[in-house]
């Protein structure tokens, strides 16, 4: 008997194991310069559940990540953009997702340095 899933293209399917959602709360977290405890209190979480969704030994739910990225201050798609992998995307050229990223960083601190400024 087939489950509803079946019907869902195979690249849905498998996307949810390949972000990292570990790496995303690292780079959010460092370009806005907070501390785990303090994400942790302004997100309404468990400060030992932050650090290990950010040693990626927990998967946050759709409700983790949203009160993450609202108590980043950042749009959930931007935390969940971070969170892409390589293998998420289907890429013309992969220098793209480092684009990507390299855009989102100056978009959420505009007055950040960059490699290439």
């Amino acid at each position: 008997m087939k489950s509803r899933f079946d019907r869902v293209p195979r690249t849905i399917q498998r996307s949810p194991q390949f972000m990292n959602y570990a790496k995303a709360l690292r780079i959010a977290r460092a370009i806005k310069g907070v501390q785990q405890k303090d994400l942790a209190v302004e997100a309404g979480l468990d400060t030992s559940y932050v650090s290990l969704l950010e040693q990626g030994k927990r998967k946050p739910s759709l409700k983790t990540i949203r009160s993450l990225s609202e108590a980043l201050n950042i749009p959930t798609e931007l935390f969940t953009l971070l969170a892409t992998e390589a293998d998420d995307l289907t890429l013309t050229d992969p220098s793209e997702l480092e684009n990507v990223g390299i855009s989102l960083a100056r978009l959420l601190v505009p007055h950040a340095v960059t490699v290439d400024d």
